[in-house]
């Protein structure tokens, strides 16, 4: 078998999407003449951790493991509570306290790409040996953090490797970006180590379409798209809920506030009782409070329940039993390469979806392609109360249901069969 080093950051007990996409390729690369490797923090400091996760890491495969230095752990001295939002991306769009304007300003200035570059130098020191002496040629850095990158790239200028960057997430198009209070300066440094890494890497892989676009005008590398995926768990068979609930699972920082659908959804209550005494909104996942609030203004909070963060696998249980799930993007040009990992599990769930977020979305594309959902952007009050309304009259006629074709492509076996085919 060829031995392919895979260096991370996120990994189990780390909870949420990032961790998922490595471990099911970890998985599933032995079946295609693959050994990963995986280098981890030793240490990490992680915004939210999921323990089912560990019962997923193959027992067989070698993991490394190094000591890092975590900034957030001191800045958690001075508030605990704002440094976890930060770490976690919940960004206050609201007036912001001067402690969470400082800490941004620390975070975006002082530590470039990211709060994690201080694992670079130890991590380069310690992987030369190691590659050395086992003889692995082939490297995969998956970013963010996007620190891992300068392993990859630091690396590959003292050894003769391929390298392989995976992109999770953009670089400087990613819509926090902006919200860091970057200099000027600041953001030359991020412009021209994103430029170092896109034009030092053997090849290039993005998650997204629009991403891919967005690369090519920065590097000639050979880019591939590899999206993530979804893959279908032995857990017990949930029952469609009895309620008309409406679901989304994951994150709802302070930008992903859609307006528009408390609008709807209060229209809805407000103009039919049978609506109002069947409907109920599920969240599970961290809600910001600006979020809450807009749902409260739109007198839906009666028909609210809140769940919190919830295990992997209570997560696929959730996206099994309920009615609809909803999927959900900032509404930005910088989020149309943004394809929620979530996504593909919900069309493993086989629930219809809708997906409000901006125009031109690569999500679009996808739901089209599989007739998983539908999409609407942000302008299309109307056809998203019509479409909300004909799924609810639907689940009144116990007739609710989702005819998805050629979604087998996006299990993670498929995926990783792709990977290893340009490893």
């Amino acid at each position: 078998m060829k031995k392919v080093l895979i260096i991370c950051y996120y990994w189990p007990p780390a909870g949420g999407p990032g961790v998922q996409r490595w471990l099911n390729f970890v998985k599933f690369l032995p079946e295609f003449g693959i050994e990963p490797v995986v280098y981890i923090p030793e240490n990490p400091d992680y915004p939210m951790e999921d323990a089912s996760f560990l019962a997923e890491v193959p027992k067989e495969i070698t993991i490394l493991k190094q000591p890092i230095f975590e900034p957030y752990k001191f800045a958690s001295i001075f508030s605990g509570k704002k440094t976890k939002q930060i770490s976690k991306g919940i960004i206050s769009n609201k007036k912001q306290s001067f402690t969470e304007k400082v800490l941004l300003w620390i975070r975006g200035n002082f530590f470039i790409p990211d709060a994690r570059v201080f694992w670079v130098k130890p991590s380069v020191n310690y992987l030369k040996k190691y590659l050395e002496k086992e003889e692995i040629t082939t490297i995969i850095t998956t970013g963010p953090p996007h620190s891992v990158h300068l392993i990859g790239m630091k690396l590959k200028k003292q050894l003769d490797l391929k390298w392989i960057a995976d992109f999770r997430d953009p670089w400087t198009n990613i819509g926090y970006h902006s919200a860091l209070k970057l200099t000027k300066n600041s953001q030359q440094k991020h412009k021209k180590l994103e430029h170092e890494v896109l034009n030092s890497a053997d090849l290039i892989v993005t998650t997204s379409y629009t991403t891919k676009v967005e690369f090519e005008t920065i590097s000639s590398k050979p880019i591939e798209v590899i999206t993530n995926g979804f893959i279908t768990p032995e857990i017990k068979k949930s029952k469609v809920d009895k309620k008309f609930t409406v679901s989304h699972i994951g994150s709802l920082l302070s930008g992903r506030n859609p307006k528009v659908l408390w609008s709807v959804i209060g229209e809805l209550l407000e103009e039919n009782p049978d609506f109002k005494k069947d409907f109920q909104l599920q969240l599970a996942g961290a809600v910001s409070k600006e979020v809450l609030e807009s749902i409260k203004a739109y007198k839906i909070d009666e028909n609210l329940s809140i769940l919190g963060y919830v295990a992997h696998q209570k997560a696929i249980e959730l996206q099994r039993a309920t009615q609809v799930l909803l999927l959900i993007e900032i509404d930005a040009e910088k989020t149309r390469g943004i394809i929620p990992g979530k996504l593909f599990e919900y069309m493993a769930a086989t629930r219809p979806i809708i997906a409000l977020g901006p125009k031109q979305w690569d999500v679009a594309r996808i739901l089209e392609e599989t007739n998983a959902g539908v999409y609407f952007d942000y302008t299309e009050k109307e056809k998203l109360k019509e479409t909300l309304l004909s799924f609810y009259k639907a689940y009144k006629n116990d007739n609710l249901y989702v005819n998805s074709v050629d979604i087998d492509k996006y299990h993670r076996k498929s995926l990783t069969k792709h990977l290893a085919s340009i490893i």
